[in-house]
């Protein structure tokens, strides 16, 4: 299976992306307000997709938070593409475009030990280079902690 990774600009296509990926993804994106929230987010950031052929199959998405640090915004690879390679490519394509301008990136996602499917996020985060930073259990919500992952450029 030939993956490719290309940096798509047109906001519109950006969205339905964002929309597509997440959509078959429920135990990460569930919750409608977040989702929409994340394909709005995605029409104004600089987003990385992979593709098997012409199918859309992952995405990664980069925002600012300082002059030092940028955000893993989001990102979702299809379930049936789970554990090929492709988030680590995708990540890597992110990460050499970060340092072209910054020094650190961090990732939110949820702490540890509360739902299976972030258990495997985490596992995931660490593999590719992040630590963690700090855990704030009210940060979204008390049933779902935060946790900020980071990771020198």
């Amino acid at each position: 299976m030939s993956i490719t990774i290309t940096r798509e600009n047109d906001a519109i296509t950006k969205a339905n992306i964002v929309q597509e990926v997440l959509a078959d993804l429920p135990e990460w994106f569930g919750l409608p307000n977040s989702m929409t929230a994340y394909v709005d987010a995605a029409r104004d950031l600089p987003l990385w997709v992979a593709r098997n052929e012409k199918n859309v199959v992952g995405f990664i998405g980069l925002t600012t938070t300082s002059a030092a640090t940028a955000e893993v915004q989001c990102m979702g690879i299809k379930r049936a593409y789970h554990h090929q390679g492709i988030g680590r490519r995708l990540m890597v394509e992110l990460i050499a475009n970060a340092r072209q301008t910054f020094s650190y990136l961090q990732v939110k996602t949820v702490a540890p030990g509360h739902y299976t499917a972030y258990d495997q996020t985490n596992t995931f985060y660490r593999a590719v280079g992040f630590d963690p930073l700090e855990v704030f259990p009210t940060f979204w919500d008390t049933w779902n902690p935060c946790l900020i992952l980071i990771q020198k450029l």
